[in-house]
């Protein structure tokens, strides 16, 4: 191979899924992230399809987090034959163990489930999709992970230099810092990965790079802003106040397991301990959030300062949030039994898997209840459906109507929007030598591809295109 550095996008470009970045030079090659491709009924076909090149050849993987769309194809990746390590901090790796066995899980129970319903019709087996992997692949694909602290630099193979930086997304997030020593000299190489909001609830702002070769930038919010957070927790109120004292019925919270569910709790809590709401009894229905929830407590010193202060609050004052994880099926069902009053916090955060999909089939066609969607909803998802408006949505092989209000809550987004892209980008000491703005639909991408162009004066600033390599 030549001195340049070849960089192929194999996801999330021109969309905010599948995350994979193969980088190529003489030195050798290694993978930036391994995601799944989510939503819409073309997603199994693109994740068998994806991993088209020969991964046995692949010196190491970089993760830049725990999140699906960023590493739910690892077990397939170990599957097809790869046996090198996969570097991602320690929070990474823990939820890892939670995450990835839980995305198997639910790929067999999908499967055993649609075997059931053809059989039961007499149908044909055919067409029955299998697992992408099994929970003991995945479990084996577990052995290849290393855990690495931020800000230490990792060297996996000769000419290679790695840092991970504090992205501020999830628990574990990271920016990487990849430095390649090349024929023609160093190159830098910076992956933004998914990057947080500041001043957001639970974890530290993101940190800031000041110098990239090539800069891979994501936009999954690259064209729009965010409402404040005393907008969103007014907001949040009004739709308790309204469910709850109008209507009386039950407030369901699809929410991402990692993340999203403890930066729920922390704004509760944080609303009743102003007096803005009375106390509350909150379920959080998923074993992952619970397993997620208990390492979001083993990593405090990842914490910003507002989190601590409330923890201590709220452990002073145990009556004020009582939450309440279900543990089994069984307690799952008995939610189904409310019919007014609770606070439901249930996966997945996009309504596509798992037991929100049950609570939503008990509550949507209840006009008394509200379904407040509190994340990013990609296209092709049912809770994409639900933000658009759809009146009808299928759950179960059922038609199930839409009679409940649905609140779109912005404010509590774990990704950065345009002002904060820009004020992370603006920390560069000068415009990166390249930039490709990946993670991001169409019209995001090209919104943040011309605001870094216009606003700061970056030259050579393109939206990726999983058809397009870059060379550096």
């Amino acid at each position: 191979m030549s001195s340049g550095i070849r960089v192929s996008m194999h996801g999330a470009a021109g969309e905010v899924t599948g995350s994979c970045t193969l980088v190529e030079w003489e030195g050798g090659r290694f993978l930036v992230d391994c995601g799944m491709f989510q939503g819409g009924g073309d997603a199994y076909g693109k994740n068998q399809r994806a991993l088209g090149f020969n991964v046995r050849d692949l010196d190491f993987v970089l993760l830049t987090h725990a999140h699906i769309d960023h590493s739910g194809l690892l077990p397939r990746l170990s599957v097809l034959g790869y046996r090198g390590p996969i570097y991602a901090t320690a929070p990474t790796v823990d939820l890892l163990e939670v995450l990835l066995l839980d995305s198997a899980h639910i790929q067999e129970k999908e499967a055993e489930w649609q075997l059931r319903r053809r059989n039961k019709f007499g149908r044909t087996t055919r067409g029955v999709l299998p697992p992408l992997y099994t929970v003991t692949q995945a479990g084996t694909c577990l052995k290849q992970l290393r855990p690495v602290e931020y800000g230490e630099v990792q060297r996996p193979r000769e000419g290679v230099e790695v840092v991970f930086r504090d992205a501020g997304h999830i628990l574990g997030s990271a920016i990487l810092e990849v430095r390649l020593q090349t024929s023609a000299g160093r190159r830098v190489l910076v992956f933004s990965g998914d990057l947080g909001q500041p001043g957001r609830p639970v974890l530290r702002d993101p940190e800031f790079i000041t110098r990239a070769d090539l800069l891979c930038i994501e936009s999954t919010y690259g064209n729009r802003l965010h409402r404040p957070l005393a907008e969103t927790e007014t907001e949040i109120v009004r739709a308790f106040d309204h469910t709850f004292k109008q209507k009386r019925g039950n407030i369901i919270i699809p929410a991402f397991a990692v993340g999203r569910t403890q930066e729920i709790l922390y704004v509760l809590g944080g609303l009743v301990r102003q007096g803005r709401l009375p106390p509350q009894k909150i379920y959080v229905d998923s074993p992952m959030a619970n397993a997620a929830t208990r390492i979001t407590l083993k990593y405090r010193d990842l914490w910003d300062e507002e989190t601590r202060d409330l923890m201590a609050w709220l452990a002073a004052n145990p009556q004020a949030v009582q939450v309440r994880f279900t543990s089994d099926v069984e307690e799952s069902m008995a939610l189904n039994d409310i019919r007014e009053g609770a606070v439901i916090i249930s996966a997945s955060g996009m309504c596509d898997a798992g037991r929100i999909k049950h609570h939503l089939a008990y509550n949507l066609p209840r006009p008394e209840c509200t379904v407040l969607i509190t994340g990013f909803q990609a296209a092709g998802t049912l809770g994409r459906r639900l933000v658009d408006g759809a009146r009808l949505v299928r759950l179960f092989g059922q038609v199930v109507p839409v009679r409940a209000d649905i609140y779109t809550i912005g404010g509590l987004s774990a990704h950065a929007d345009q002002a904060a892209l820009l004020d992370w980008a603006g920390h560069f000491q000068q415009p990166p030598g390249q930039t490709r703005v990946v993670h991001g639909e169409a019209d995001a991408a090209r919104a943040l591809q011309e605001a870094l162009g216009d606003r700061l004066g970056w030259p050579n600033v393109l939206v990726a295109s999983g058809d397009a390599p870059v060379i550096v």
